[in-house]
C-alpha cells in the first residue's frame, strides 16, 4: 500500500474516531421543563411565546479541566449561526479540557426578556450538572458572537443572582450598545421593537451597565468591521477598564464581521492562541 493511501486511510479513521467521540460526549438537553424547576422558571415558560424549542448541546471534554463555556451564536436576534459561531468550535475547546455548551435561545421578536432568561437558565443547568460534566461551578463562562455577543454581555451585566452570574465573558465582534447612532439596527429592532423607550434603550446598552462586579472579559474584533461599528467593543472595553474589571482586547487589521471559527479568517490561529493562553492563565 502506498504511503499516500495509508495517510488518507489514517486521516479517515481519525476523522471517524473524532466523530464517534464527539457523539459519545454530546448531550442534548431541553432548556425549560414545565413540570420541574423553580417557580420563576415556570412563570417564564407559561407566559413565553415558544416559536422554537430552546435547548443546550453539551460537548463534554474527555479530560475536563473544570472550565465550561456557554456559546451564544449570532444572527442579529433574527436567526442563529450555530455552525461557525456554535458547534464548529466544540472539538478545539474540548481539546483544551473545556466543557463546551451551545445555547439555542429563543428569538425575542421584540420581547427583550426572552434571550436573557434562556441564557441565565443555561448557566443554571451547567452549574446544576457541574459534577456530572466535570465542571467547576466557579469557572463557568459565557461567550457570544455579534448579537450573541450582546446576549453574552447582557448576561454579564444584567445577571439576576449569584447562580446566574458568569465567571468570565468572551465576545467576538459583539453588538454592545442599543444607541441608534452606532448599534446594529437589526439586532436593536429584533430585541427591543421598532420604537423602544429611552430607558429601555439605555438599559440594554451594556457599556452603560458595567460595574466592578462585572466578570472579566476577552474581546476579539477587526478594524474593518462594517456591520457592527468597532465603537461597540471599544466603549465596552473602556467601561470595563474604568470599573477595574480585568479585560483583554485583540483587534485585527482586517477580517470584517462574522468569521467565528471559519478557516478563511486570516488571524484565526492568532485568536485561538490568545484565547487559549487567556483561558489557561486567567481562568
Amino acid at each position: 500500500m502506498g504511503m499516500k493511501i495509508r495517510r488518507y486511510l489514517v486521516a479517515g479513521f481519525m476523522g471517524i474516531s473524532f466523530s464517534v467521540m464527539a457523539q459519545q460526549n454530546r448531550i442534548d438537553m431541553m432548556l425549560w421543563d414545565k413540570n420541574v424547576g423553580a417557580d420563576q422558571a415556570k412563570a417564564i415558560v407559561e407566559k413565553a411565546d415558544f416559536n422554537r424549542d430552546p435547548a443546550i448541546t453539551v460537548y463534554k471534554a474527555a479530560k475536563p479541566n473544570g472550565k465550561a463555556i456557554i456559546m451564544c451564536p449570532g444572527g442579529g436576534y433574527g436567526w442563529e449561526a450555530t455552525g461557525h459561531e456554535g458547534h464548529d468550535i466544540a472539538h478545539w475547546l474540548n481539546n483544551q479540557g473545556v466543557t463546551y455548551v451551545v445555547l439555542k435561545y429563543r428569538l425575542p421578536q421584540g420581547n427583550h426578556e426572552i434571550p436573557l432568561s434562556d441564557a441565565e437558565q443555561a448557566i443554571r443547568l451547567v452549574r446544576e450538572h457541574a459534577e456530572e460534566w466535570g465542571v467547576d461551578p466557579s469557572k463557568v463562562g459565557i461567550m457570544g458572537a455579534s448579537a450573541g455577543g450582546h446576549l453574552a454581555s447582557t448576561v454579564a451585566t444584567h445577571y439576576t443572582s449569584a447562580a446566574t452570574r458568569p465567571d468570565f465573558q468572551i465576545l467576538f465582534y459583539p453588538v454592545i450598545t442599543m444607541d441608534p447612532s452606532y448599534t446594529h439596527a437589526g439586532s436593536r429592532t429584533n430585541l427591543l421593537g421598532e420604537n423602544p423607550s429611552a430607558d429601555l434603550q439605555n438599559r440594554f446598552s451594556n457599556e452603560l451597565q458595567v460595574t466592578p462586579d462585572t466578570p472579566k472579559a476577552f474581546l476579539i474584533l477587526s478594524s474593518d468591521d462594517d456591520i457592527v461599528p468597532v465603537a461597540n467593543s471599544i466603549n465596552y472595553y473602556t467601561s470595563l477598564v474604568s470599573n477595574k474589571v480585568p479585560v483583554a482586547m485583540h483587534i485585527y487589521p482586517n477580517g470584517g464581521h462574522g468569521y467565528g471559527y471559519s478557516e478563511w479568517f486570516t488571524y484565526k490561529d492568532q485568536w485561538k492562541s490568545e484565547l487559549e493562553k487567556w483561558l489557561r492563565e486567567e481562568i
